[in-house]
């Protein structure tokens, strides 16, 4: 089983983001979405501080977050990345095929990308994934450039805890019915 030590508060800004944006929508009941958790099971704990400081995962995990959004399905995950190329990697086959199923479901899945150099979000339809996706699987780049994403795309947050990716979601949703 892989094991978790020191990289488990990767992306937690990003994280902390969305959690606090999505209390926003559900206060506001435009959104109901839950973060869901890695079943992760301790190994050794810290006895001063009663913290994890080793464990394994139980199982693989699909994504950061799901739920609805007025009735819609919808799920995603928050990926920090610090450099202009997001290495694929980062993106699990599991991921990929379970929000490929979801989509089939008549859900909506994507990833919530946050270039932190540039301080820039950005909402990273699957589909497009996908054309990244079957590149590398062919034998390209194992990555995409922030250069090759749809600048339609792109946003900063509105404040320091609110991230409006509702918005993207709508524009997706327009996009598909133009398709």
């Amino acid at each position: 089983m892989p094991t978790w030590k020191s990289r488990g508060l990767r992306g937690s800004f990003l994280e902390e983001l969305v959690n606090r944006t999505n209390e926003k929508y559900a206060s506001s009941h435009l959104a109901l979405i839950q973060k869901i958790p890695t079943p992760i099971t301790p190994i050794e704990m810290d006895s001063k501080t009663h913290q994890i400081t080793l464990a394994y995962f139980e199982k693989k995990s699909t994504v950061d977050y799901i739920g609805a959004v007025q009735g819609i399905p919808v799920c995603f995950d928050a990926k920090e990345c610090a450099y202009e190329t997001f290495a694929l990697q980062n993106i699990h086959e599991h991921q990929v095929e379970f929000m490929k199923e979801f989509e089939r479901q008549g859900g909506i899945a994507f990833f919530l990308v946050y270039f932190s150099k540039r301080e820039e979000y950005y909402y990273l339809r699957l589909s497009e994934l996908l054309n990244f996706w079957e590149r590398s699987k062919n034998g390209g780049r194992k990555s995409f450039r922030y250069d090759e994403l749809d600048r339609e795309f792109f946003f900063e947050h509105v404040d320091p805890i609110f991230i409006p990716y509702l918005d993207y979601i709508n524009k997706d949703l327009s996009l598909r019915t133009e398709e």
